[in-house]
């Protein structure tokens, strides 16, 4: 896994469903498992801003549906202190699907990403319009 872990609050569960913000052409990802994560046992795998997921796509382009993807969250709605004291939060759960190298699979971000997916994933933060 590519830069350094952030402190996030996991505030997304195995079986949520977020908005896909890039142009890939899906809409709609649900995830199903979170990579290099670490729990005990029977407890459901969740994921912050800045985790790598395993996603399946339920709305966009017919080619695109029903398949697996790698997806970087990029955006939560439960919020989340940061090391300043700051607490983040947002409107919606985004995420945006990459390779399983971190390089982006689209070429465009719609809307905001969070600093700590723009600090973990250089590819990212390129690409994005704006980190909040």
């Amino acid at each position: 896994m590519k830069g350094i872990a952030s402190k996030v609050t996991r505030g997304l569960s195995t079986g949520s469903r977020l908005d896909c913000v890039d142009n890939t052409g899906a809409r709609v990802v649900e995830i199903i498992a979170v990579k290099h994560i670490k729990t005990t046992r029977r407890q459901y795998p969740s994921a912050g801003v800045g985790d790598l997921v395993v996603v399946t796509v339920k709305k966009g382009k017919p080619e695109m549906k029903r398949q697996m993807f790698n997806a970087v969250i990029v955006r939560q709605r439960m919020p989340y202190r940061r090391p300043d004291g700051t607490k983040v939060q947002f409107e919606d759960n985004a995420a945006v699907i990459v390779t399983p190298e971190g390089d982006m699979k689209g070429s465009a971000i719609k809307g905001p990403v969070a600093r700590e997916a723009a600090e973990r994933w250089p590819r990212i933060s390129a690409t994005a319009s704006t980190i909040v």
